[in-house]
């Protein structure tokens, strides 16, 4: 008989599935065309959407 394979479950909520389709969709990327990036830059402009789309989904009672 063979041995099933070693399997680990992460709990993604909802967050996982919209950042995937954030990168799916090419949204960052978009962004960053019609923006422009500015020399010194830590974080992109279409990152900085990102995180305030995924910070307001992800807290709803005190965002």
């Amino acid at each position: 008989m063979k041995k099933a394979p070693q399997m680990t479950v992460q709990n993604l909520d909802h967050l996982g599935l919209v950042a995937g389709i954030i990168d799916q969709i090419g949204i960052v990327e978009k962004i960053n065309e019609i923006v422009g990036c500015q020399p010194g830059e830590i974080v992109s402009p279409g990152h900085a959407v990102k995180a305030m789309l995924l910070n307001g989904l992800g807290l709803v009672s005190a965002p």
